[in-house]
C-alpha cells in the first residue's frame, strides 16, 4: 500500500494570523526588556540612593529662637532649657497592652491622663515615625529623677532638655512682644512660615510673629539609621541647629514698665508712646495685661478661656490698637485743622460761647456747663471749649463727607490702620454721612439719616467715632513734626548674638500732608497753654513739671450707663516735640484726673526726670 507522507501547504490567512501574534509577543518582549534595561542602567542610581534613603531618617533636634532686647540691650525675651519626656518608638514595647500599662505608669506620674497621652505619641509618631514623641515639656526635677531611677519600668520614655521662650518682665510689655505656639496646618502653606516643620514653635502675636522668620533659628538633625523594620540600628552624623538671630527694637524697658504701672492694677485702658519725626515706638501696652510664659509651651484650655473672656477684661486684645473708642475732647485737634485748613476760621477768629447752642431743640452743652465768652483758637483748646468746636461742626456739616472734618480725620490717620509691625490692629471708624447711607441700605444702621447733630458729636470726638491710642498719636505726631504722617514701626534691626549688625530695618514709608505753619503754631499754642496756662484743663497736673509739656486732655461719653473714657494726649517738649504720648482709661473719668496724671508719670520716665512722683490736682496731693 502506497502512503502519501506530504504534508498540506499553509494558507495565506493562517500565515497572517501567525505573523501577527509573533509580532505581539516581539513587542511585548522589547517591551518588558526595554523597561528592565531602564531600571537597572538608566535609574539604577536613582533607586539604590532611595533605598539608602529608606535606611536613614533625620531626627529633628530644636533651635532656640533668637532673643529680643530693647534699644539700650535691656533683655526683654529669650530662652531658658526645661526638661522634656519623650517616648522613643524603636523602645516601645510592642504589644499594645503593654504599652497602654506604660501610658498609665507615666500619667500617674506626670498627672495626665493616659487616654490622654496615648493618642498625642500616635499623633506625633504618625507625622513624624522615626522621632521621638513629647509626652511633657518643662517636668520638674524630682519627677525627672524619679523616672530615671526606675528606667526599667518605664521602657522607651527618655528625657531630653528643650528651649522654652522666656518673658522675664511677666506681664511688662506682653501685648507688644507677643507669644509664641505650634506652628498650624495652614501656617505650614504659608510664605512667612517656609522652613518650618510640624511640631516646630513659631510667633503667634506681637514681634514674635511680625518677625519671626528672624527670630526663628534653623533646626538641626540626627541622622540614623534604621532596617527595614524601622528599627534603630545606629547613628551615622550630627547636624548642629543654628540659633535664631536677635532683634533689637525701639522700646525703652523702663518705659515701658512706666507706662504699665500708670494705668494702674485692675484698669482696662492703653497707652502709646512715640517720636513723632520717625515713628519708632518706645513704649505700648494694653491693661489688664497678660503672663505670656504662659504660651511657652502648650497653654491650658482654661487658662486661655480666662484670657479671652470680655467679662474679664479680655486681657489677650490689645487696646491700643485694637480699642474701638470715641475720643472726647482729644479729637479737637483734628476739628481744628480741619477748620483753618479749610478756612472756616483762622487763629484769631472770634466765636461767641455762651455755654450751650441749641439746634433745631437739641441743646448741646459745655462740659460743667462752663460758659467762656468770646474765645479764639488758642483758648478754646486751652479750655476745651465744647460750644466752640460745636459750631465748627454745624458750620461744616453737609454732603459728601462732611466738608472737611471726616476728610481731614481720614489724612490725619484715624479711621484706618496705621501699619504698625503689629498683627491684629484694628481700622476704626470715622462716620460720614456717606457711611450712614450705606449701613441703612446694608440693614446694619439705624434707619435715621444724617444730621447736624451728627456732626456736631463728631466735632468733639462723640457719636459713632471707633479710634484707639495708637492713631491719635499719629495724628497728633503729624501736627507736631509739620505734617508728615508716619508709619510706627518697632523693629529696630537684626543682629547675631554677639549685638553686631547684620541687617537694619527698613524705616517705614511717610505720607505727607500739607498744614500752614501758623495753623500749625497756633494748634501746639493751644494745647501749650491747656497744660501751663491758668484755667487749662492739665495745668493742675503738670504744674512745676520741669519739661514743657503741650497737651490735651479728653472725656467720651459712651452712653448706657457706662463710665466715661478719660483720654490725654501730650506733646513734648514744647515748641518743638519729640514725642508724643497716648494714654486712654475706659472708665477713668475726667482726662485731667486719670489719664493726664499716667501721661505725666510716662513723661517724666522718658525724659528721665527724677523726683516727679507727686502731683497737684485741684488741690489735692496725690501720689501717683
Amino acid at each position: 500500500m502506497y502512503l502519501d507522507n506530504r504534508r498540506p501547504t499553509i494558507t495565506p490567512q493562517l500565515a497572517f494570523r501567525v505573523a501577527i501574534i509573533g509580532g505581539v509577543a516581539l513587542l511585548m518582549f522589547s517591551v518588558i526588556f526595554f523597561r528592565l534595561w531602564y531600571l537597572q542602567v538608566l535609574s539604577g542610581d536613582r533607586y539604590v540612593a532611595e533605598a539608602n534613603d529608606n535606611r536613614v531618617r533625620d531626627i529633628k533636634v530644636q533651635a532656640p529662637r533668637g532673643q529680643i532686647v530693647d534699644r539700650k540691650g535691656q533683655m526683654l525675651v529669650d530662652n531658658r532649657t526645661a526638661l522634656a519626656v519623650k517616648i522613643t518608638p524603636a523602645e516601645l514595647p510592642k504589644a499594645v497592652s503593654a504599652q497602654d500599662d506604660l501610658y498609665a505608669r507615666l500619667g500617674d506620674v506626670l498627672g495626665r491622663s493616659p487616654s490622654k497621652i496615648r493618642d498625642d505619641v500616635r499623633e506625633q509618631l504618625a507625622a513624624v515615625p522615626f522621632s521621638t514623641a513629647t509626652v511633657k515639656q518643662d517636668v520638674d526635677l524630682p519627677v525627672v529623677q524619679y523616672l530615671l531611677e526606675n528606667n526599667e519600668d518605664f521602657p522607651g520614655v527618655t528625657v531630653e532638655r528643650v528651649f522654652l521662650r522666656r518673658y522675664p518682665h511677666d506681664e511688662i510689655g506682653a501685648h507688644l512682644f507677643g507669644t509664641v505656639g505650634e506652628v498650624t496646618r495652614e501656617q505650614l502653606g504659608e510664605k512667612d512660615y517656609r522652613g518650618a516643620d510640624q511640631g516646630d514653635r513659631v510667633g503667634q502675636s506681637g514681634v514674635e510673629a511680625t518677625y519671626d522668620r528672624y527670630l526663628r533659628g534653623r533646626n538641626g538633625a540626627t541622622r540614623v539609621q534604621v532596617d527595614a523594620m524601622g528599627t534603630l540600628t545606629g547613628s551615622l552624623s550630627d547636624k548642629q541647629p543654628r540659633a535664631g538671630r536677635q532683634l533689637r527694637l525701639g522700646v525703652d524697658l523702663d518705659v515701658q514698665r512706666t507706662g504699665q504701672q500708670a494705668l494702674g492694677e485692675g484698669s482696662r485702658g492703653a497707652f502709646v508712646v512715640m517720636d513723632v519725626k520717625n515713628g519708632e515706638v518706645r513704649a505700648l501696652g494694653s491693661a489688664p495685661s497678660f503672663d505670656p510664659n504662659l504660651f511657652a509651651k502648650t497653654i491650658k484650655q482654661s487658662d486661655y478661656d480666662r484670657l479671652s473672656d470680655p467679662l474679664n477684661g479680655n486681657p489677650l486684645a490689645n487696646r491700643a490698637i485694637q480699642g474701638l473708642y470715641p475720643a472726647g475732647s482729644t479729637f479737637k485737634l483734628i476739628t481744628a485743622t480741619a477748620g483753618l485748613e479749610g478756612g472756616l476760621i483762622d487763629p484769631t477768629t472770634p466765636v461767641s460761647d455762651p455755654g450751650s447752642l441749641n439746634v433745631g431743640g437739641t441743646v448741646f452743652k459745655n462740659a460743667g456747663d462752663a460758659v467762656n465768652g468770646v474765645i479764639s483758637l488758642r483758648r478754646a483748646l486751652s479750655v476745651s471749649s465744647d460750644v466752640f468746636f460745636y459750631k465748627l461742626g454745624l458750620e461744616a456739616n453737609g454732603e459728601g463727607e462732611g466738608l472737611g472734618i471726616q476728610r481731614w480725620a481720614r489724612r490725619l490717620g484715624i479711621g484706618r490702620k496705621s501699619g504698625v509691625d503689629l498683627p491684629g490692629e484694628l481700622s476704626g471708624l470715622v462716620p460720614s454721612p456717606k457711611w450712614r447711607a450705606r449701613a441703612n441700605r446694608q440693614g446694619i444702621g439705624d434707619g435715621r439719616p444724617w444730621s447736624a447733630g451728627d456732626n456736631i458729636n463728631l466735632s468733639v470726638g462723640q457719636g459713632d467715632l471707633q479710634t484707639n491710642p495708637l492713631q491719635m498719636a499719629v495724628a497728633y505726631a503729624a501736627i507736631a513734626n509739620g505734617g508728615r504722617v508716619v508709619t510706627p514701626h518697632l523693629g529696630k534691626r537684626v543682629e547675631d548674638g554677639d549685638g553686631r549688625v547684620l541687617q537694619e530695618l527698613p524705616a517705614p514709608a511717610r505720607r505727607r500732608i500739607d498744614v500752614e505753619p501758623e495753623n500749625r503754631d497756633a494748634i501746639l499754642q493751644g494745647l501749650r497753654q491747656a497744660a501751663s496756662s491758668p484755667g487749662g484743663t492739665s495745668a493742675d497736673v503738670f504744674k512745676g513739671f520741669p519739661i514743657p509739656v503741650a497737651g490735651k486732655t479728653g472725656t467720651a461719653e459712651k452712653g448706657l450707663g457706662r463710665p466715661d473714657q478719660s483720654w490725654y494726649m501730650a506733646l513734648a517738649p514744647y515748641p518743638n516735640p519729640r514725642y508724643v504720648v497716648a494714654v486712654t482709661d475706659e472708665a477713668g473719668g475726667f482726662g485731667a484726673e486719670t489719664a493726664a496724671p499716667a501721661a505725666r508719670r510716662i513723661l517724666a520716665a522718658l525724659f528721665d526726670v527724677r523726683g516727679q512722683d507727686k502731683k497737684v490736682v485741684k488741690g489735692d496731693s496725690r501720689t501717683f
